[in-house]
C-alpha cells in the first residue's frame, strides 16, 4: 500500500491510524504500516481508549471533540478518524511523515 496516512478534502481531514493503548504517554510516535501510530495511556476497556483518542486528536488538531469521529475500527487498533471543519494538516502530523 502506497498512500499517505491522511486525506484532506472539503475541510475534512481523514486520518488512518494504528492505536496502541496502555502506553506510558499519549503521543504521535511515528508511522506504522502507512498509518499514524498513536500511543495512548488509556486502557482498551469500555471505550476508554477511543475517548482518549478523540480527546488527544481534538487537542492536537485544535478542534472541538464533537468534530472528531471514529468512522471505522471502534474495536480495532486500526482506525479511520474523520475531523470536520479543519483547513490544514497540523504540523505535528506532517513532521512524522518527513522523518
Amino acid at each position: 500500500m502506497n498512500r499517505q496516512p491522511w486525506v484532506l478534502s472539503d475541510n475534512q481531514l481523514t486520518l488512518f491510524c494504528h492505536v496502541q493503548p496502555g502506553a506510558k504517554y499519549n503521543k504521535l510516535s511515528g508511522l506504522y504500516d502507512n498509518c499514524l501510530k498513536i500511543q495512548l495511556k488509556a486502557a482498551p476497556v469500555e471505550g476508554k481508549a477511543n475517548k482518549a483518542l478523540i480527546d488527544y486528536l481534538s487537542i492536537t488538531c485544535d478542534v472541538s471533540k464533537s468534530q472528531v469521529t471514529i468512522k471505522r475500527g471502534l474495536s480495532s487498533r486500526k482506525k479511520t478518524i474523520v475531523i470536520q471543519n479543519i483547513y490544514k494538516i497540523p504540523a505535528e502530523i506532517i513532521k512524522l511523515v518527513k522523518q
